[in-house]
């Protein structure tokens, strides 16, 4: 391709670009899922945190499920001014065993999450995992709706986990799937610190 064919490519990619960014004129938060079987979905929303932190704004993460170790992300968020972090899980429900345990625990998790949600003063909040709560039935959808449809304005959740229920997507401002092809794991190799958790 000649630099003059290039170049008018190029202009005409601009024109269509600029023409869309023209139209977005709606200013609120958004609510993101993170879903799919791939590696990679809580990784995406902490990316996302640390953006939104360096912009100056407040954030809230609730994990869900995680608890038996500190994770990488954790601590290197926990001593943020601007995030504040909470930790609701004992571990995953294939280790706990415990169906009564992991139902308590995440409606403490979610009663911590409907009190951000009705914080106007959190610009992001993330809810890691929230999802399996509705796949394992710990945690009733329609009040999660609700709550999510109702917060401030200028909100914006990210969801992640593997599945989502639809009354969710259909909420959903921007959804995401990670794949899954290939993973380490499967070929025998060891979870990592830092690459895993």
């Amino acid at each position: 391709m000649t630099d003059k064919n290039h170049k008018a490519r190029m202009a005409k990619k601009k024109a269509v670009i600029d023409a869309k960014i023209d139209k977005a004129t709606e200013v609120r938060g958004v609510l993101i899922l993170l879903s799919g079987n791939g590696k990679g979905k809580s990784s995406s929303a902490f990316g996302t945190l640390a953006r939104a932190l360096g912009h100056g704004k407040k954030c809230a993460v609730i994990q869900f499920i995680k608890g038996r170790m500190e994770t990488g992300e954790f601590k290197f968020f926990k001593d943020h001014p601007q995030v504040d972090w909470f930790v609701m899980g004992h571990g995953f429900t294939w280790e706990t065993q415990d169906k009564a345990r992991d139902i308590h625990a995440a409606q403490t998790a979610w009663q911590q999450a409907e009190k951000l949600l009705l914080d106007d003063s959190y610009d992001m909040l993330v809810f890691d995992e929230l999802s399996y709560m509705f796949k394992y039935q710990y945690l009733p959808i329609e009040p999660v709706v609700s709550a999510l449809k109702n917060r401030p304005n200028m909100q914006t959740v990210i969801i992640t986990g593997r599945t989502m229920a639809l009354s969710l997507q259909n909420i959903a401002d921007t959804i995401s799937v990670v794949d899954d092809q290939r993973h380490a794991f499967r070929s025998g190799v060891k979870a990592q610190a830092g690459v895993e958790y």
